[in-house]
């Protein structure tokens, strides 16, 4: 609902924007009838513009198909590896805490932190820092790629290739950042099995679990340092690279005099914005506003965050923009274009997230279900929850493979977080009714909150008009004005006409004339 207020204020703060900017008649159709000069350059035959009637050149659909076939297998090339990169984490999960476990129990040194240190803790900070390199590598090259296989397409008009690039950017990005977020909520200790039967990936290592709390510690740890280092790198790359470069760039004009090395030669030796540097600025935006609405369930400091972050940001940008780039080109635009329409599927994709966030990732449900259904203790109704969300295994059931090494205690049975009968049951080991009353609960919980959100948002998107009233009223006001200073022109002309003696032209003219000008009113 928040986001959704955010995004109609900023549908109307656009409005009064476009008016105060004279942007209002300001059509971007018009920007489709001018080809980019690669797109003239590059397409040698040409057929006829059914708009201009002229001749243009074009590209035939046979080579649109090989280049767009190219570009969808390269994209897909780099998501299957943004894919895999994460199985290699995953893998590195399963293997290194092992090695953690046994490193702090046979160190001394580590024995007085061992309490806050704990092998799957560190096991998550390191894979999450791990993660973070790799995504960072990864949005290096990928950034090149997708200039590269957009160029290759030779998009038509300007408005098309950035389109096409922000699309191939977006996707890329989403997934790059997101899809360790997305395993921890809503993979992560999902399918580990039991002890008798675990579930092994690539038949080896045993699936991870989660933290005895629950994933939502480690998916606040996962979105922290990746938000973070995000936006830490992002602020780097903006402000320290330029400056860098810049001096750089002078160094061998220090010891010339200033006659010799004038201002505007000084100006225009700084960098370059370029024709993509507001398309990263806004990208960094998005997916900033990902992290905090996606994933806000787990991590309600993430907005503060992103409100301080970009307190900063704004003055980084500032000083960059005035110190260290050249003074960009201005240029027209109706609106934010297709950025709009990715803010609302990712306000629209945050209410299923967080849904499934609550009712999967976190023990909400299944604290309710035992409250409400369970409990045997009327005076203390959650004192039995723990105890009764651990099943009971027999020991001597393990397969040999999973045998306990050790058992110096002479333990006969072992708990572990599930809801399974017990091994002395005629369905030992199988789900119990309270599972799938808990998994009912949980649908249940997700349809009715997915239902009630969609249906509160779309109301207040319905009452909060997207251009304000008095915008709307200038607006019209400048029409009628408009068409009321024509009229008069016209009613000029035809007096003119009138006096030339041509009176049954000019009858018809000035009907048609005031019924124009009783639509402008009406309008």
């Amino acid at each position: 609902i928040v986001v959704t207020l955010f995004l109609e204020f900023w549908k109307r703060r656009q409005a009064r924007l476009k008016y105060e900017w004279d942007l209002v008649d300001f059509e971007e159709e018009q920007q489709q009838l001018q080809l980019r000069p690669e797109y003239e350059a590059k397409c040698t035959q040409k057929k006829r513009n059914p708009v201009t009637q002229e001749m243009e050149p074009y590209l035939p659909l046979t080579s649109q198909a090989v280049r767009f076939c190219i570009s969808g297998a390269t994209v897909l090339f780099w998501v299957s590896l943004i894919i895999a990169s994460m199985i290699a984490v995953i893998v590195y999960r399963l293997a290194v805490y092992a090695a953690f476990a046994s490193l702090m129990e046979n160190t001394q040194t580590l024995q007085p932190i061992s309490s806050l240190l704990t092998p799957q803790l560190a096991t998550s900070v390191t894979a999450s820092c791990l993660n973070f390199v790799i995504i960072m590598i990864l949005n290096f090259f990928y950034e090149r790629i997708a200039i590269w296989i957009t160029d290759m397409e030779i998009p038509r008009t300007h408005m098309e290739y950035e389109n096409r690039l922000t699309m191939k950017m977006f996707l890329f990005q989403f997934v790059n950042y997101y899809s360790s977020c997305f395993y921890v909520a809503f993979f992560k200790g999902k399918f580990v099995g039991y002890p008798g039967a675990y579930t092994y990936m690539f038949n080896r290592w045993r699936n991870e679990e989660c933290d005895p709390a629950g994933c939502l510690i480690e998916l606040t740890t996962q979105l922290t340092i990746v938000m973070a280092g995000k936006q830490i790198w992002g602020n780097i790359q903006e402000a320290i690279v330029p400056w860098i470069c810049n001096w750089w760039g002078r160094r061998k004009a220090r010891n010339n005099p200033e006659n010799l090395y004038s201002r505007w030669e000084q100006d225009h030796d700084l960098q370059i914005f370029g024709a993509l540097g507001l398309f990263y600025e806004y990208l960094e935006m998005v997916i900033q506003f990902g992290f905090i609405t996606l994933f806000v369930a787990s991590f309600p400091l993430a907005p503060l965050l992103a409100l301080m972050n970009n307190i900063l940001e704004i003055r980084v940008d500032s000083w960059k923009l005035t110190t260290q780039y050249r003074r960009p080109v201005a240029a027209k635009a109706h609106s934010i274009g297709v950025w709009q329409e990715i803010l609302n599927g990712m306000a629209i994709l945050s209410v299923v997230t967080n849904a499934f966030i609550v009712a999967f990732t976190s023990d909400m449900i299944p604290r309710l279900v035992y409250y409400y259904a369970y409990s045997e203790n009327e005076d203390s109704p959650m004192s039995g929850y723990i105890n009764n969300s651990l099943s009971v295994f027999q020991i001597s059931d393990f397969p040999e493979r999973n045998e306990p090494k050790e058992n110096p205690e002479n333990f006969v049975i072992c708990r572990y977080r599930d809801y399974r009968y017990p091994p002395d049951h005629e369905r030992r080991y199988l789900h119990t009714m309270q599972f799938w009353h808990i998994l009912a609960a949980k649908l249940a919980f997700i349809i009715i909150m997915e239902h009630v959100v969609f249906i509160v948002k779309f109301f207040v998107a319905w009452m909060i008009p997207d251009v304000p009233a008095d915008v709307k009223a200038k607006i019209k006001r400048e029409k009628y004005l408009t068409q009321k200073i024509l009229h008069e022109y016209e009613l000029e002309k035809l007096k003119e006409r009138l006096c030339q003696g041509d009176k049954q032209a000019t009858e018809k003219e000035f009907i048609a004339t005031e019924g124009r000008m009783e639509l402008s009113r009406a309008m």
